[in-house]
């Protein structure tokens, strides 16, 4: 079986919804539709798919951050490996895609944040050279 990566594409909201599903982030179709469609607009932002067999098997969501008390970096927005292809080296793969993407634009910095309560998601990161820097509390706002 071959495994190959490539840049997100519109019709792949159907893949892309469902495993975002197993991330705990339920979304319509034509949600996810209208997120990648404003995604592929900006330059600051990649997104990958894993394709195994024509079947998408993850994703993977990078952008260009800006600070202004530190140097730039990419963050990792979003990464999920169907639970049925997970341990086979998929997300490491997507991570290292966005990281060149990353490179390709001068940026010598990639960060991910994660729930706390994802234990084995911060082994996984940790295993692929990632070394944890804060713990933090997000607020939301309603506007």
């Amino acid at each position: 079986m071959s495994l190959h990566l490539r840049n997100l594409r519109l019709e792949d909201s159907e893949a892309i919804t469902s495993l975002s599903e197993q991330l705990g982030y339920p979304s319509t179709i034509p949600e996810t539709e209208a997120r990648i469609n404003a995604l592929l607009l900006h330059p600051d932002n990649c997104a990958f798919v894993a394709v195994l067999e024509q079947t998408i098997i993850g994703w993977i969501h990078g952008f260009y951050t800006l600070r202004l008390e530190s140097e730039p970096f990419i963050e990792i927005a979003g990464l999920v490996v169907d639970e049925n292809y997970r341990n086979q080296q998929t997300g490491k793969k997507l991570v290292e895609q966005v990281k060149e993407w990353g490179i390709k634009k001068g940026i010598s910095k990639l960060r991910v944040r994660c729930q706390t309560k994802r234990t084995e998601t911060h082994r996984f990161y940790q295993k692929i050279g990632f070394t944890q820097q804060k713990e933090q509390k997000v607020f939301d706002m309603d506007m």
